[in-house]
Formats: structure tokens, sequence, C-alpha cells
């Protein structure tokens, strides 16, 4: 879930001696039931956040702000109940390989839209169909391009045919926005389709319908009396969300009791304050958040397009930010240690997770050496100080970015091997320069789209003949490439953890990315808030329908 990206994420080569291994997930009847069960409960409750969302088209959003309506008001093959990561069927039955390169799904009977349109297995085949073919760059098309084609065989019945077998991670995708399932009465099969022509459609087969639709003012949504899937009915009729600009007012309308519920993305300062409130209370969830930096291989200095091109001599450059980064120091000071260092591309708690960075750069124990800064710079015959553009954007990855960035400036030029240029652009902006090689060095995060590895190797630095990297920075290393599409379709465990670990090592030699922190979910709520333990799970999915006051 989510920077948004620009090109291509999953396209698995075949691997030779793999076996092919049926995976398979069965539910019987009407799947399990994890919410509240029967009809919605009453009432209603106010969420508070300052993430924004770029559009509820799931062809054209690839970020958390947008993701977090998505997985309210669409269905969804498979989906993760609460408490878990691992997928079930949702408005499926049963879901498994039927050959290493067919999965079949088989749907529920008397499925609907709220609209009152039948859900059928023609909607599924149009939803994949269009997602493919809108390809849009602020999409996430590139989380199937595994998927060769679509067949709909019967009215409950959906074939999934992909272009190479044993893929480890397709169960995982189709619990994702990129797997929505939309209503081909409403939405265009070959482009985007405007927010308000989607909610003035009622195309929503989720846990919750939209009812108004302000765009990062407010929104309310109602529970869907049609919706049939695993989460059962929501434990709260009506929800509403209310969008802030500025963090401070968020904190203040949290511990006022003005809204009932604050997630994402509050100060680090605002979240240590309110735990220390006796009328609100914090609630912490596993993370698999990571904040980075990206360097554009074509326009950072001695990038491939600029007048001093020189690869070895910008390879020193990024060797030099990842020797003097102080990654506890962000943690620390900006963070307040609701972020903790992050050493490796895979983070802390997934398999195959290493400490690559570490043992690498900096002074071998995760802190900054300036010596070895310099000696990677003066071994390339890099002239000091570089001159280092460096973006981050002012409203999306919480407003604590201003204060990470002037802090990761400081640490560059401290040394007196850097003069950074520093500047901020609001997202909606920033999500489009930096697809279009505007930035020569910016800031991401990435919010997971499933919990596995391969989440944080495949969008990153797989490039194939049909999909680039989100990233869109112009790093290539065929070899890596190997390495992916070699653990995407390894079956055994312990030979995948193994590849998993060698793409690390050989990514630190590249640094096309520089990960720095790793952080947790946290949401506040109000003292007679009840759910928020249940939703801020390993599924990393914030969802309404548990949430509950009284």
């Amino acid at each position: 879930m989510r920077s948004v990206p620009s090109g291509g994420r999953r396209l698995l080569a075949a691997t030779a001696g793999v076996t092919a291994a049926a995976l398979a997930l069965t539910a019987c009847g009407g799947g399990t039931n994890n919410g509240s069960g029967g009809s919605s409960g009453g009432g209603t409750l106010t969420i508070g956040t300052s993430d924004k969302i770029t559009t509820i088209d799931p062809a054209g959003s690839y970020d958390n702000g947008s993701f977090a309506v998505e997985y309210q008001i669409y269905p969804f093959l498979l989906n993760t109940p609460y408490g878990s990561p691992d997928v079930k069927p949702d408005i499926a039955t049963s879901a498994s390989f039927t050959s290493p390169t067919e999965y079949t799904v088989k749907l529920k009977s008397g499925l609907k839209f709220a609209n009152g349109h039948d859900l059928t297995s023609s909607d599924v085949k149009f939803s994949f169909d269009r997602m493919l073919k809108i390809n849009d760059a602020n999409g996430p098309a590139s989380l199937l391009a595994n998927l060769a084609s679509t067949d709909a065989t019967d009215p409950t019945t959906v074939v999934f045919h992909l272009k190479n077998g044993n893929d480890q991670t397709f169960p995982q995708i189709l619990s994702t926005p990129a797997a929505s399932i939309v209503d081909e009465q409403v939405l265009s099969p070959t482009a985007l389709t405007p927010d308000a022509d989607i909610v003035k459609g009622n195309a929503f087969a989720g846990p919750y319908t939209l009812t108004h639709y302000q765009i990062n003012s407010l929104l309310s949504y109602q529970a869907n009396p049609n919706y049939q899937g695993m989460l059962g009915a929501p434990k709260t009729k009506n929800i509403n969300v209310k969008y802030y600009a500025d963090a401070s007012n968020l904190k203040l309308d949290i511990q006022q009791g003005n809204i009932d519920v604050a997630f994402r993305s509050l100060a680090a300062s605002d979240v240590a304050d309110l735990r220390k409130n006796s009328n609100v209370k914090v609630v912490d969830g596993p993370g698999g958040e990571i904040r980075y930096m990206v360097f554009n291989f074509n326009t950072m200095p001695y990038g491939a397009k600029t007048p001093q091109a020189d690869p070895n001599k910008a390879l020193a450059v990024r060797k030099a930010v990842a020797d003097l980064i102080d990654r506890k120091q962000i943690a620390d000071q900006v963070f307040k240690n609701t972020y903790t260092p992050l050493y490796s591309y895979v983070p802390n708690g997934l398999t195959g997770a290493t400490t690559v960075l570490k043992d690498k750069y900096g002074d071998g124990s995760g802190g900054p050496s300036a010596d070895k800064a310099k000696q990677a710079l003066a071994a390339a015959g890099v002239t000091t100080p570089v001159q280092l553009s460096l973006q981050y954007t002012t409203d999306h990855y919480g407003p604590s970015s201003g204060d990470e960035y002037a802090l990761i400036k400081d640490q560059l030029e401290s040394s007196g091997l850097f003069q950074v240029k520093l500047q901020s652009t609001e997202y909606v902006q920033y999500s489009k320069d930096r697809v279009a090689d505007v930035y020569p060095a910016y800031q991401l995060g990435w919010f997971p789209d499933f919990s596995d590895a391969d989440n944080y190797l495949t969008p990153f630095f797989l490039n194939t003949a049909d999909t680039k990297t989100f990233l869109a920075n112009h790093y290539d290393n065929p070899a890596i490439d190997q390495l992916i599409q070699k653990e995407a379709t390894t079956t055994d465990a312990t030979a995948r953890k193994s590849v998993i670990e060698q793409i690390q090592a050989a990514e630190a030699d590249d640094l096309s990315t520089v990960p720095f922190l790793q952080g947790a979910q946290v949401a506040v709520v109000g003292k007679n808030v009840t759910g928020a333990d249940r939703t801020l799970d390993a599924s990393f999915k914030f969802r309404y329908g548990v949430l509950a006051k009284g």
C-alpha cells in the first residue's frame, strides 16, 4: 500500500526446475463472518485523518489515502480476516490453483451491488481487464503484471490465467485494491471514471456505501445491507470521515472529543502527548511502513542524463549518503521512537529480513561515518561539496516530514561533503513530478499491499520487457531481476528465504534507494471506542466495520 507508482511490479519469469505446487483456499457456505454478524449496529462514528485521496477509481490510485476508502466500499475475491495477514475467500466460496498457471475462483451466488445490479463473474473479468487496459501511471495495475487473461466461464466462476506459474503472491494480490471488484454498468472499461460518477452510480458492494463525497473534506458512509463478504455487517451503521490539512487540528479535535478516532497522521510529539491524556486511548498495531530516499538514476548528481554523467561517481554519491544518514537520531529526535531504524530493504519481522546496510555502511554498528563517506567520494574522484537537490512532500507522509528532511539535510551538510537544496511540494503535484524526472533525490514511504518480503522487492527493483519499477527512477539490474523472479516462484521456504537475502545484499551494492525507518500503526480513539485494536493488524488495512462506540 503504498507510494504512488509508475510502471510495473510483478512479472515472473519461468524458473527452471520449480515444481508446481497447488495452493488452495476454501470456505464452506457463506464464508467466515468476522464482523458483528446480522444487521449493522446503530449510531454514528466520526474518524479524522490527514491522509489525502487521489481518486476512488481503483485503476487510478496507489496511495494509502485512497485505499482507506476503497477497502470500505469495494468487495474482494479474497480478503484478510481481522487479526490475520492470511487471505481467505471474501465474496468467493473457494479459490485455488487448478494448475500452476490457472487460479480458479468460485463466487457466492446472489451477489449484488448497492444499486441493485447483479455482481457476477462478468463484473470480475471486467474489473481485471479494465485495470490492465487503463494501466494508469498512478494506479496499481503493475501488481497484475503476471496476469495474462481472465475468463468468466459461468456466472459464478472466474479463471485467472497467469503468464508464469508458481506465483507465491497471487492469492495475496487478489486481496489488494488492484483486485477491487467494480460495477461494469457504471465504470468505464477504458478510462478512469470520475469519483462523482462512481458515487452517483452507487457502484459499491463492500461493507459500506458512500452517501456523501466531498473529496479530502468530508465523506459519509452507510452500512451496505447487500454486502455478503467475510467481514460481516459493520458494527456502526454510519461513519463520517473528516479530512484535516493540519495535523495539529486533528490532535485538538480528538483530545476535545470532537471526533471519535484519529488515524494517520499525527505528529510523533502529539502521539507522545496524547498517551498521557486520560480522555483518549492510543492504540498501537504491527507496522510494515517504511520511509526511504529514492535516487533518480538519470538526474541525480552524475546521473545518466546530466552533463557530468558518470555511473561510478553517481554510485559514490549514493554510498556517501548511506554512510552519513543517522537513523537513530531521526527516530529519536523527529519521531520520538514511534519509528525504529531500518537497515535493509525488507523490514524487520518479515522472513528473509537482514541488516545489510548496517553492516556495509556508516560505522558498521548502525551509526554514521563521515570518514567512510569521504573515502567513497574521493575514491571515485568526486569533487566536494556535492550539490544535491532533495525533495519531500508536505502533506502525505505526516507532519514530521519537514523536520525529518531538515535533519537529513543537516546530517549530510555537517560532514562538509554535501550542499543540499531542500524543497517541498504538496502531494498531488509531487506524485506527478517524481515520475517525470523532476526530482534528483526524493522522499517516499511504503505501506505494504501484503505481508511478504516480495512486496518490498518487486515494486522497487524488478524490471522486465513489459513492466518497470513503480519508482520510475531508471534503475535496472538484470541480475537482481532474475533473483526477484526466482524468489517469487520458489516454493521451498528455506530456499526462498536465501534468495531474498541475496537480493538485499545485491541491492546494498547498488543503493537505488536508501531505506532508513520502519514504523508502527497508531490510532488515537475516544475512551468509549472499541475495535481499533482488531483492525490495526498485520493486514495493514484500517477497516471501519469493526469500530463501535459504547
